[in-house]
């Protein structure tokens, strides 16, 4: 490594470090907390197979896991002007990327409330309690037990995901690191630093998983 591209990689290390702290990791952060409240809405409605309701949400899963999500945000912040709804750019992406993530965690969160064995309905039933309370206080403990693995998973894919969102515009670690390749002329360099810091992420993210599931585990043999 040359001393001129060692130069480079410690100037622009904080250049995009910052990004990744004030716009990258909320841009996750916020999508991920929308999207699973969204998630955890659609999935009741569809075990509770709700007339009407539970068509429209298998019509909402179906388009945004069948559609591309930089398409999704092409047309929320590119489209959407066309009808006269005009948003900004960091807006848009968490609109996009919690539409998006709301569609597959919903699906597994159905998954893992339909595992819980409806014994424990009937259980929760006999005891005088009503189905939302049966849900807060039973089943949805044990179903956010069941998803925490993939739901882990979807978090850590959302991170490397925001990454579309500088095609929108976003001022986020990829499209910092676009504006430094571009005066620099050095894209291989700058892109190959932003794969590293997105890999120190995840690394962490997944050891904060393991260690997640380790308490779980130890928490269900008790």
């Amino acid at each position: 490594m040359s001393n001129e591209t060692l130069d480079l990689l410690i100037r622009s290390f904080p250049q995009l470090l910052l990004p990744m702290l004030k716009v990258t990791l909320p841009l996750t952060a916020a999508a991920f907390s929308v999207g699973l409240i969204i998630a955890l809405v659609v999935a009741m409605i569809r075990v509770l197979e709700v007339p009407v309701l539970s068509q429209i949400c298998k019509l909402y899963v179906w388009i945004f896991r069948g559609t591309p999500l930089l398409v999704q945000l092409f047309i929320i912040f590119f489209g959407l002007p066309a009808i006269g709804i005009r948003l900004d750019a960091f807006p848009a992406a968490v609109i996009a990327f919690s539409l998006n993530e709301g569609a597959y965690t919903s699906e597994t969160m159905r998954a893992a409330i339909t595992a819980i064995p409806r014994g424990q309905f009937e259980a929760g039933y006999t005891v005088g309690m009503n189905y939302f309370q049966i849900m807060r206080r039973i089943v949805l403990p044990q179903a956010f037990r069941v998803a925490f693995p993939p739901l882990f998973n979807e978090l850590i894919a959302l991170v490397k995901d925001t990454s579309l969102a500088a095609s929108i515009t976003v001022s986020e670690m990829f499209r910092e690191a676009q504006k430094i390749a571009a005066r620099t002329f050095e894209p291989f360099t700058l892109y190959c630093e932003v794969a590293v810091i997105y890999l120190i992420i995840c690394t962490i993210l997944t050891r904060l998983q393991v260690y997640g599931e380790r308490r779980l585990s130890a928490h269900e043999k008790r």
